[in-house]
């Protein structure tokens, strides 16, 4: 079986949840011994596939058995008019939801209802639409979306982690951090807490860390970068890292207040390093993790802060729920990525 598993604008993307989502999906396929091709493209590029082939009556697309596209642009809208042209079976991936894009980028609010129209014609022409969560299921299902949902799981890499543990006094020495550091990975949005997070570390002593990118120009949300302009005392936002190693090496706790997640990758790769996670209660969580087993669940600030306070004079709570995670994390291996895919692949065909 030849399939496509196409990922638009993947140079721009390259640091975002999405792509590591898809490059997860390529080593599953690759590891279950599927023939995969990146591009739809016969010249790897739309352009160049329509000025330098249609003159000479040669096939603009690459030839695969099923198409799979991971985002919703112009090339993706191209895929599945040609799949559906040449009866190849379409699955589209549902990484974006109207839900997930308010609150990223400033006016992404403004777009949202625009956007939750398009997404639902655009979904609505797959053969099987997949995502990473039944909460996400839910979500597009109440848009609605015409055609066959699933979801599955994102996964966990655990091959670029290992080590972490040796970048820990790196780390810590380049940020200035010492005590227990409560941390969160990820491009820095008011969707993903950083509100929140600002507003427990002014309630706290502890050293507070964000390892990821943010955005300090006019794209940027207002409240993105009125916090990473003037952070409190105790929090370091570290911008875009070498190496993520460093990131799990140097926090203890990870924190992560999200509004919105369709599952949250980088939840995983903390628990895949055995971190006690803080996680705020919204339906996605509560489906993947358990309160109290392999995370503590929070539903405000307070809790938050009594989580954190919990955290800091209990270290035998820290190693119990970073050690339960660890088996949470196992359970979202790329070996069941892969059969799931195939699974549905075959399905199809």
């Amino acid at each position: 079986m030849r399939v496509l598993n196409y990922l638009e604008l993947q140079d721009r993307l390259d640091r975002s949840g999405i792509a590591t989502s898809v490059d997860h999906q390529r080593q599953a396929l690759a590891d279950a011994g599927v023939d995969v091709v990146t591009t739809p493209w016969t010249d790897g590029h739309p352009a160049w596939a329509v000025c330098g082939k249609l003159a000479f009556d040669d096939p603009v697309f690459e030839s695969y058995d099923v198409a799979h596209c991971n985002m919703i642009g112009p090339g993706s809208v191209a895929v599945a008019r040609h799949a559906d042209r040449n009866d190849i079976p379409l699955v589209l991936h549902a990484h974006v939801t109207r839900e997930d894009f308010r609150g990223s980028f400033r006016g992404s609010n403004l777009v949202a209802p625009a956007l939750g129209e398009y997404l639902e014609w655009f979904y609505s022409q797959a053969d099987q639409v997949l995502c990473p969560s039944e909460y996400t299921k839910g979500v597009l299902e109440a848009y609605p979306i015409d055609a066959p949902i699933e979801p599955v799981t994102n996964g966990i890499d655990t091959d670029p982690l290992e080590g972490f543990e040796g970048f820990r006094d790196q780390y810590r020495d380049r940020y200035d951090l010492e005590g227990m550091v409560v941390f969160a990975v990820g491009s820095v949005f008011e969707r993903k807490g950083v509100t929140t997070f600002c507003e427990l570390a002014r309630q706290t002593e502890y050293d507070f860390a964000w390892f990821g990118t943010y955005d300090d120009g006019p794209h940027g949300s207002d409240a993105a970068r009125r916090w990473t302009a003037d952070p409190p005392a105790n929090v370091t936002f570290t911008g875009w890292v070498d190496d993520i190693r460093g990131a799990y090496g140097a926090g203890d706790v990870f924190l992560f207040p999200s509004k919105v997640e369709n599952q949250g990758i980088v939840v995983l790769e903390a628990m895949a390093c055995g971190k006690a996670v803080v996680l705020s209660d919204i339906p996605v969580f509560r489906e993947y993790y358990e309160d109290g087993h392999d995370c503590l669940i929070c539903s405000d600030e307070r809790e938050f802060s009594e989580a954190l306070a919990r955290l800091e004079s209990n270290p035998d709570l820290r190693e119990r729920l970073g050690e339960n995670a660890k088996e949470t994390a196992r359970e979202h291996g790329l070996d069941r990525v892969g059969d799931r895919l195939v699974e549905v692949y075959e399905g199809l065909v």
